[in-house]
């Protein structure tokens, strides 16, 4: 099993925006995640794409370094959260010598990128097993 991370820090996207857009790939194929991606309307679309693509390539260089085989076909988001980052300061100037506050947000993003488990046939019969047991009783 190959799991690659992909993080971006201090984006200058909302977290609450960003949050959006990552919903919509979370549990989707790697490949799938980057079509909707690129389709999407949304501003922080574009930073997650080049994220997805670069979680890919990790994907890619940690299987080859450690000598295993990676479909990237295979490869699925298998967790992707929205963290916020640090909020830049900034002050508009208003009537009556006013100063009102702007917040400008940033975002830590992180994407976990995954090949699906094989899980042993050995195991899955031993514990489908005891299910039928149980249930017997």
């Amino acid at each position: 099993m190959v799991e690659s991370i992909a993080r971006v820090r201090h984006i200058r996207v909302t977290p609450q925006k960003a949050r959006r857009v990552v919903a919509l790939i979370k549990g989707k194929q790697a490949q799938e995640a980057l079509a909707i991606l690129k389709f999407a309307p949304q501003a922080a679309s574009e930073p997650i794409y080049k994220l997805v693509a670069a979680g890919i390539a990790n994907a890619r260089v940690k299987a080859d370094k450690d000598g295993e085989y990676l479909d990237e076909q295979d490869l699925y988001v298998a967790n992707a959260y929205v963290d916020e980052g640090t909020t830049l300061k900034r002050f508009q100037p208003r009537a009556q010598g006013r100063a009102f506050q702007i917040k400008k947000r940033t975002s830590h993003i992180t994407v976990v990128l995954s090949t699906p488990e094989v899980a042993d046939a050995s195991t899955s019969s031993a514990t489908a097993g005891t299910k039928n047991k149980k249930a017997s009783k």
